[in-house]
């Protein structure tokens, strides 16, 4: 596929990784994922920004994503700039240079019974 799909803007405007885990790591860890895919043929350069309730946005935090590739990024392993904070409220916006797609998961494994929640990132026009 040569056209690249989806939009060069995202937001994720509700944020919020579980402080502690059970099970297994890092399978179990609970976590936040942007799931990032790329159906272009040129490499995505995605920029993110977090925002915060009580102080100053933080960013930008840069990864890439393989042209006809997908990357499920988890908000824990990103600490350039620095580590995005446990239980905090924040939202993302996410900024490529090629049109992407971009859904938002979360992990809570806090308890056995755990929760797996997903949607769709707003696609900025």
């Amino acid at each position: 596929m040569s056209d690249a799909i989806g939009a060069r803007r995202w937001v994720i405007a509700e944020g919020y990784i579980p402080p502690g885990s059970i099970g297994p790591e890092p399978q179990m860890t609970s976590h936040e994922t942007a799931c990032i895919l790329n159906t272009g043929d040129t490499d995505a350069a995605v920029t993110l920004t977090l925002y915060f309730a009580d102080r100053e946005p933080v960013g930008p935090y840069k990864v890439t994503v393989a042209a006809r590739r997908t990357l499920h990024l988890r908000f824990n392993a990103l600490d350039d700039p620095e580590p995005v904070p446990e239980d905090t409220d924040y939202a993302c916006v996410l900024e490529s240079s090629v049109p992407i797609i971009v859904q938002h998961t979360r992990l809570d494994s806090r308890q056995a019974e755990l929760a797996l929640m997903t949607t769709m990132a707003y696609p900025a026009a």
